[in-house]
């Protein structure tokens, strides 16, 4: 990788557009900026990897702290010895309530999409919250490649967005989607729960207080740089499996850097059984903004 960087790339001249195969936000990459392409120079004036040398540079990328979701096993299985062939994409079948809650019962997995807000207002029990944007950066963390998956939006005009996101990422189980959306379901008198949601201003009198849990699920290195007093670090991919660290006898206030991670944390402990859950809108971003304090590593 070094040399790759320092003997071919930086080589090339200052003036050479560079163009990332992965964007911000992206799992396959670290810290990536938000830009879609760069030049040699920029990057050699502002990327902090480029300044050091060699040694430096080696002990940097060896020490670096990754995730791994677990969908790369399958990628990896893939690339190896090739994929399953499908002779075309998935069908995704529009489905009634009753075929939804059928299904339900046969542990599909049923992932909504909408925003925080709204699923925070409402949405059906037992189902995982990843807003339409992040479904590439985050379903691969908690989906399965054999129980068929269901998608519930509010008015589906994205579906077959939403259909190529999935099989990018391999999963060609994708089902269906309730037709006519989640309105169908509060219409037809199906069950329904909600998700507290606080302000960064609600927070701030109630912190200190010994029944609440006050759970961060930003990337590790994000927390260390700063975070909340009295917040507990549990990054988003790996809370699924870190619940025995998330007391149930408390108040769980989740909160990431603007409240989309902090949707996909309070759905994953409604699951799970956790009844006072609340997310803070806003979150990291919105805290700073109203200028209350950091504690900063």
């Amino acid at each position: 990788m070094y040399l790759s960087l320092f003997k071919k790339i930086l080589t090339l001249g200052d003036n050479v557009i560079v163009c990332p195969a992965h964007g911000s936000g992206s799992i396959c990459g670290a810290e990536i900026r938000e830009q879609e392409l760069s030049t040699v120079g920029y990057e050699k004036k502002t990327n902090p990897i480029l300044k050091k040398d060699k040694h430096e540079f080696i002990e940097a990328k060896v020490n670096e702290m990754l995730y791994t979701p677990p969908y790369f096993k399958k990628m990896e299985k893939n690339n190896q010895e090739g994929p399953t062939l499908i002779c075309k994409l998935p069908y995704l079948k529009p489905l009634r309530m009753h075929e939804v809650k059928d299904l339900m019962a046969k542990d599909a997995q049923v992932i909504d999409v909408r925003d925080p807000t709204a699923f925070a207002g409402g949405h059906i029990p037992k189902t995982l919250n990843i807003w339409k944007d992040g479904l590439p950066a985050y379903a691969g963390w908690f989906l399965n490649y054999e129980e068929p998956i269901i998608i519930i939006d509010d008015n589906n005009y994205n579906i077959d967005e939403l259909k190529r996101h999935m099989v990018r990422l391999g999963y060609d189980n994708v089902y269906g989607y309730l037709s006519g959306g989640f309105p169908v379901w509060f219409k037809c008198s199906g069950d329904f729960e909600t998700v507290k949601t606080w302000s960064v201003h609600d927070l701030l009198p109630n912190m200190g207080k010994e029944s609440l849990f006050l759970l961060d699920v930003r990337k590790e290195d994000d927390w260390i740089k700063e975070h909340i007093d009295g917040s507990h670090n549990i990054y988003i991919g790996l809370l699924k499996d870190e619940l025995e660290n998330v007391p149930k006898d408390k108040h769980i206030v989740v909160y990431c850097d603007t409240g989309y991670k902090a949707s996909i944390g309070t759905s994953i402990l409604k699951k799970n059984g956790y009844k006072n859950v609340t997310n803070i809108l806003g979150s990291m971003m919105s805290w700073k903004k109203a200028g209350y304090p950091v504690i900063k590593g």
